[in-house]
């Protein structure tokens, strides 16, 4: 994908925008041009579409054009979009009928409901997703500005999107936990090697957020970062969530009844306000059904299908999760999609992008598990779904599944067998795991055998550290590169220096 020319000057112009909003609030509407305050996105890109999001400073209509050229010499308008109180003056346009496997190039303008007066235009670019083969690379991770650790410009800033962005991916798959509600963030953090972190600290990060606006205010947070705003406007993102859009470890039916930190005690009055924000911040897609809904399948060509899970939304209480009849985790209406959408996948490669890892145990305090591992043994509790997945894709015959995940705050590299697992009903398959974004890393986890994981490559701080800062060096990525050629997929896992960690090439089974 070629490097637009005008890059750096709108993320410029996007910074001037977003330091004029912030620095000088009282200046006149009357006497000042709309402003889109926190850069622009695309997302969700088909063979012939994409959705665009942008946020003004005011009631505005926004103006959208694409091209096929750099110049935007040949600029085709799209009908115009009033945004306003209701969502946060944000909006999402969906662009159709678009060529596919071509660049696209676009311009988004803010134009006053009261007067006309048009804000700088904002440009951006993706390329939409092939009708036949063509190589593809893609980047994925999770876990952005959390545990404390949020924007410090003195020191470049979320700095892993930069390195990202090197890489001129054709899209980005943000694994979950895009923000961290549950977050608040103190001015500045003492280091243990003597010097301070000094975060940038909005009204928005220095509580646990309760209210709608303080749920939307964790993701305009983010788009703060000047690296975070040139890697959105350059590369399409998939997202997903996970917990930290909430709260750590929630649940649907949770009630908050020991934090002292939340006045609002019930999970599903948060959950409903996150998932509003999620939507209105991100350039999902979303369906008349189930407008909140997570899980969706993105088609990248006959090369690849992305099938975005949720493990949150429709899962049972946390418990010590041994359940012997199963509880539920990906919802009986999620999981007979996943097994209908996958049948009718005809794409050489099926990657299930999972918000969790699956024989990583996750803890939620002492006798409680937050994901689906529970300790070795049989299939108990959440494994049930788990396990139904991947016997359905055995004996359907399935071929060339890959899972892709974050949540854990390290990189790790995992094959599952049925040789060495407790449940054999299923067929080899790879789990790669990469994050944090920018937050603090941990690790490592325990494992549990009932799936047969073996760590084929890990990297995580020694034993006894925790909640290392980005500073550290830390932070992770995954790469994901399909030949057009051979169809062989290379998965690289890489660190916020780009450094190449490990890597490994995937035959795929041919039908």
């Amino acid at each position: 994908m070629p490097r637009i020319s005008f890059t750096r000057r709108q993320t410029l112009l996007g910074g001037a925008a977003l330091g004029a909003a912030l620095a000088v609030p009282s200046l006149s509407r009357a006497q000042s041009r709309p402003m889109i305050t926190h850069g622009i996105m695309s997302g969700d890109v088909a063979h012939d579409g994409a959705m665009i999001w942008a946020r003004a400073d005011r009631e505005a209509k926004m103006l959208v054009e694409w091209a096929t050229s750099e110049s935007m010499s040949d600029a085709r308008a799209v009908p115009g979009l009033a945004v306003g109180t209701p969502t946060d003056f944000t909006g999402k346009l969906a662009l159709t009928g678009l060529p596919s496997d071509q660049d696209i190039f676009y311009r988004v303008t803010m134009s006053d409901l009261a007067n006309s007066t048009l804000s700088e235009p904002v440009l951006g670019q993706f390329r939409t997703a092939p009708m036949g083969n063509r190589d593809i690379s893609f980047v994925w991770s999770g876990d952005t500005a959390g545990q404390g650790w949020g924007i410090d410009e003195d020191r470049g800033g979320m700095t892993t999107y930069a390195t990202m962005l090197d890489h001129r991916p054709d899209f980005f798959l943000h694994s979950g936990d895009t923000v961290y509600a549950d977050g608040p963030l103190k001015e500045q953090v003492e280091l243990a090697d003597g010097t301070v972190w000094k975060n940038i600290v909005t009204p928005a990060k220095s509580k646990v957020a309760e209210t709608l606006d303080e749920f939307r205010g964790q993701h305009l947070y983010n788009y703060m970062d000047a690296n975070v705003r040139a890697f959105n406007a350059a590369v399409p993102i998939i997202a997903q969530w996970d917990d930290h859009e909430v709260t750590n470890n929630w649940y649907p039916n949770e009630m908050l009844t020991a934090d002292d930190r939340y006045q609002v005690k019930s999970m599903q009055t948060l959950s409903a306000r996150a998932s509003r924000a999620f939507h209105e911040m991100l350039p999902t897609r979303q369906v008349l059904s189930e407008p909140m809904r997570v899980y969706r399948k993105v088609s990248y060509g006959p090369l690849l299908d992305i099938f975005v899970i949720d493990m949150r939304s429709y899962r049972g209480d946390n418990t010590a999760n041994t359940e012997q009849g199963g509880t539920p985790f990906l919802g009986a209406d999620q999981l007979a999609w996943l097994k209908r959408e996958m049948v009718n996948s005809n794409a050489t490669w099926k990657v299930i992008a999972s918000d969790m890892p699956i024989g990583m145990m996750v803890r939620d305090g002492e006798s409680a598990m937050e994901n689906g591992a529970n300790g070795d043994g049989p299939v108990l509790g959440r494994e049930q779904d788990i396990a139904a997945v991947l016997s359905f894709i055995k004996t359907a015959q399935i071929t060339n599944t890959v899972w892709l995940t974050a949540d854990v705050h390290y990189t790790a590299a995992h094959h599952y067998s049925p040789e060495r697992a407790v449940f054999q009903e299923f067929e080899p398959f790879w789990e790669f795991v990469s994050g944090p974004l920018h937050a603090g890393t941990f690790g490592p986890s325990d494992y549990d055998n009932t799936f047969g994981p073996e760590v084929r490559f890990a990297k995580h701080p020694e034993e006894g550290q925790a909640n290392l800062p980005p500073s550290d060096g830390m932070q992770f990525f995954g790469k994901v590169d399909i030949a057009a050629d051979t169809s062989v997929m290379t998965v690289r896992l890489m660190d916020s220096a780009d450094v190449e960690l490990w890597s490994v090439e995937l035959e795929p089974t041919m039908a």
